[in-house]
């Protein structure tokens, strides 16, 4: 059993699109896997909901309170628990960092993001230090662009952070801002722009899976 957060205040960092092409992969992979839907625009719990060649399990929920209460019981079902955090640092937020085993941060190389993502990072920490330990926490970049001097900068910036960086990028492609609208994956879209975003989140997972090793 292990418990997966998915966080950052910043809305559009991809962390609906994270939650729900981890979950997917992890299941392919033979595990047990749910996801608990914590942000109110309910994006992956919809998501998950409309996929046509798989059923994952989710539940939605949103208070602190519940989230403490029931994310223990339902990841104990479970291989993988992914919890997909709420658009906003909240108490909801601080709910999740107590309950799970990693939070991973996904980041945006752009100016506003790295600011979201070092708040997010400061969350992190303060669980960290009222659990003594855990969660561990884990880093990203998403949506960026190949070949810009931005992603480079936002990498050494990210670095500062103390928090560990994936050596996977997620790079910003139509097919991965497509996926919800047409109730898929792109595990399972063809061409090759979906091939090679499915190959760069399948590294990126597995990193993220070695990490709980």
């Amino acid at each position: 059993m292990a418990t997966i957060g998915i966080v950052n205040q910043k809305g559009g960092c991809a962390k609906s699109t994270t939650s729900v092409h981890l979950a997917y992969w992890l299941q392919s992979q033979g595990h047990s896997v749910t996801v608990i839907d914590a942000d109110a625009q309910r994006s992956s719990s919809i998501w998950l909901q409309g996929l046509e060649d798989i059923e994952i399990p989710f539940h939605v929920i949103q208070s602190a309170d519940d989230l403490l209460d029931q994310i223990p019981e339902i990841a104990a079902a479970h291989d993988y628990c992914v919890v997909d955090g709420p658009a906003r640092l909240s108490e909801s937020t601080r709910a999740i960092l107590f309950r799970v085993d990693l939070a991973v941060v996904p980041c945006q190389p752009t100016g506003v993001d790295l600011r979201s993502a070092a708040d997010a990072i400061k969350l992190v920490r303060q669980a960290q230090s009222v659990r003594n330990g855990p969660p561990d926490a884990l880093v990203f970049l998403s949506r960026a662009v190949k070949g810009t001097r931005l992603k480079g900068e936002a990498i050494a910036l990210l670095e500062k952070s103390g928090i560990p960086i994936l050596k996977t990028v997620i790079h910003q492609r139509q097919v991965i801002a497509d996926t919800f609208g047409q109730r898929a994956t792109v595990f399972t879209l063809p061409g090759r722009s979906a091939t090679d975003s499915a190959r760069e989140f399948k590294h990126l997972f597995t990193e993220i899976i070695e990490t709980l090793s």
